[in-house]
């Protein structure tokens, strides 16, 4: 259990959050939500001990373990990435290597021998004659085809690298997982497979901030709520947590009304008769009403949208771009093919598929970042580009501030303008001579959107735009770019965004593109293969890029025996919550068994009432996580069943 108290935290006078206090309750599941720059990994800092407190404590018992997602994964380059994986657990991985080297000595001795016996009971308690099944696992699960496993991490891209990287936290099992966007480098099936790992396998407490709305509601079980200066608890999932603030809200907003109110008529009740002799008496006993009212406290929330409002200084002409026979490898490996498309000025065009098709690359191609091995491209009349990268971090490095980055992007701009555009996208005040190799990942994202307001060029090119956004800024970048009168080419997996915006389709596949000029919801109507939909069945974008190999009619003894311990292990999960939910629905239908008795509500104090009422929710909650989680073990355990032909 994680316990905090009094916590208060701020950088100058800037306070993130003050007495506030809340518990991390082991093997439950806490979605961190708040605005950008509200204080969401500073929190998740502060229990890993990277950064102390203004005032309070942070209470983490000595043996717990906490895991945390290191972002360095060049160290790792010349490392099998299977390897990789396994360093999660130290221990085993000290005593695989030393068996191994045991075993290649020429000497073997009785020393040796009773070494290897140690070192046998180590492996044996950390799991190690499974180790390396489950580490393949988890790759598989994110997205890292099995040719991958055994070769070198330098084969990867940057963003495969960090998945490695999760892959390597995850096979840790501690006992908090800390998670800071876990998201933003997976695509919508590698996204649905953590969702379900994160349910249904890990047993400890999971604390994680995510933008990703779909994905708070799948794994949180509470919301801690960083906003106007504190951290606030809910029970449920984003949904859930919605409705409650808002209710939280109305009911601060009545008692404020009811209080101006009410001192507006004790205040006018003394103005009027102060003066008479005879209410002289009623009067002063109405001022000392007003001195003794508590004034509701009125604090601001830090949940702001940014001011985003896009321009064009002149059109492009009719036609933007064209695309013609367009192809692209890397190595042997083929990311496009074929790719011809053409775009009329006005649309907004999304580009969708499975990660490491070649999105990103697509974009780099147009805008002469990277060259084609086949075909051309043109671009039209006046056709003038504004590029947003998802990894934008080169761009904003060096000792300098965000007032004087953004300034160097348009000397010709009036101090003025800069500053008031600064505080459009929320960099008011001393925020704005930040650093900005200090930026959190939203702040960086609206200073960057600041800078192509300023550019005012007619085509936007935008690559996973929201990845570091708050909900409140993706709502006002989408409103955004529907208003904006020129051309969007956007890249982005929140199917939610891609709804509102896009005007016209480009679905790219192993074998070319699909061009589809409408809406979103008029391509799934049309054809059905919804890339950014989690909920649905793996088999459209998985099979296109590490499709798993169908099992042969005769499995190798090796296979049998893994198939075999995976089995078990789904059978004892299964059981597991097939207990859990028997106990749940034992303790839900003890409280309602008490709220059935005659007269129990008359002889029970409304104290009491309540507290059976709140531990029924919860109950509740549970039940459904429980039966969430029996539902994946049962229907994984019999599809491996139907394939081992048990």
């Amino acid at each position: 259990m994680i316990s905090i108290a009094d916590l208060a935290m701020q950088y100058g006078k800037k306070t993130l959050f003050e007495k506030s206090s809340i518990t991390f309750d082991p093997g439950k599941s806490y979605g961190l939500v708040g605005a950008n720059g509200s204080g969401k990994s500073t929190l998740l800092r502060l229990i890993t001990g990277e950064e102390k407190p203004y005032t309070g404590t942070i209470s983490v018992p000595r043996d717990l373990k906490v895991g945390v997602l290191q972002q360095d994964h060049f160290q790792f380059e010349n490392n099998r990435v299977i390897d990789v994986v396994l360093l999660g657990r130290p221990v085993l991985c000290d005593a695989l290597f030393e068996k191994e080297k045991l075993l290649e000595t020429e000497n073997f001795d009785s020393k040796t021998g009773h070494r290897l016996g140690q070192l046998e009971e180590i492996i044996a308690e950390e799991d190690g004659y499974i180790a390396e099944p489950f580490a393949a696992e988890l790759l598989s699960g994110l997205g890292i085809g099995e040719r991958y496993h055994t070769g070198p991490m330098n084969a990867l891209s940057g963003g495969f690298k960090l998945r490695v990287l999760l892959a390597q936290l995850l096979f840790q099992q501690p006992d908090v997982l800390l998670l800071d966007e876990p998201t933003n480098h997976l695509d919508i099936v590698s996204i649905l497979w953590l969702e379900k790992y994160l349910c249904s396998q890990f047993e400890g407490t999971l604390i994680f901030i995510s933008h990703d709305r779909n994905f708070l509601n799948s794994v949180a079980g509470y919301i801690v709520d960083i906003d106007y200066e504190e951290l606030r608890l809910y029970t449920g999932n984003y949904e859930q947590f919605i409705e409650a603030k808002v209710l939280a809200e109305t009911q601060k907003l009545k008692e404020i009304k009811s209080y101006e109110r009410k001192t507006a008529e004790l205040q006018a009740f003394v103005d009027r008769f102060r003066a008479k002799a005879t209410k002289a008496r009623q009067a002063q006993s109405r001022v000392k009403q007003l001195d003794k009212m508590d004034v509701p406290e009125v604090k601001r929330s830090s949940r702001i949208s940014p001011d985003l409002s896009f321009v064009q200084s002149r059109p492009s002409g009719r036609t933007v771009l064209t695309v013609n026979n367009v192809s692209k490898k890397f190595a042997d490996t083929e990311v496009l093919k074929n790719i011809s498309f053409e775009i009329q000025r006005g649309e907004k065009v999304a580009i969708i598929g499975p990660n490491g098709i070649g999105k990103s690359t697509l974009l780099k191609i147009i805008l002469d970042q990277l060259t084609a091995d086949e075909g051309t491209f043109e671009w039209g009349y006046e056709a003038h580009t504004s590029y947003f990268a998802q990894d934008h971090h080169e761009q904003l490095r060096g000792k300098i501030s965000a007032y004087d980055w953004l300034y160097a992007t348009a000397p010709h701009e009036p101090i003025g303008a800069i500053r008031g555009l600064l505080g459009r996208v929320l960099f008011s005040g001393d925020e704005a001579l930040k650093q900005v190799s200090a930026l959190s990942g939203g702040e960086s994202a609206r200073l960057l959107f600041a800078r192509i307001m300023l550019e005012k060029r007619n085509i936007l090119i935008l690559d996973e735009p929201t990845n570091h956004m708050d909900l409140e800024g993706v709502a006002a970048l989408g409103d955004a770019l529907q208003a904006f009168e020129g051309t969007v080419l956007v890249v982005s997996h929140y199917r939610h965004f891609v709804s509102k915006v896009a005007t016209h389709i480009l679905e790219l596949t192993p074998n070319g593109v699909r061009d589809f000029s409408g809406s979103y919801q008029e391509y799934l109507e049309k054809f059905g293969d919804d890339h950014l939909n989690r909920e649905q069945p793996l088999s459209t974008t998985r099979a296109q890029t590490t499709a798993p190999e169908s099992a042969p009619k005769e499995l190798s003894y090796d296979k049998r025996k893994k198939m075999q311990r995976e089995i078990s292990k789904l059978k004892k999960q299964a059981t597991r919550f097939e207990s859990l939910v028997e106990e749940t629905e034992t303790k839900i239908s003890a409280i309602e068994a008490k709220f059935s008795i005659e007269d129990f509500f008359q002889q029970t104090s409304a104290d009491e009432v309540q507290k059976l009422q709140i531990e029924k929710s919860e109950l509740s909650d549970q039940l459904s996580k429980n039966l969430r989680q029996w539902e994946t073990s049962s229907q994984n355990l019999e599809s491996l069943e139907e394939r081992f032909g048990t």
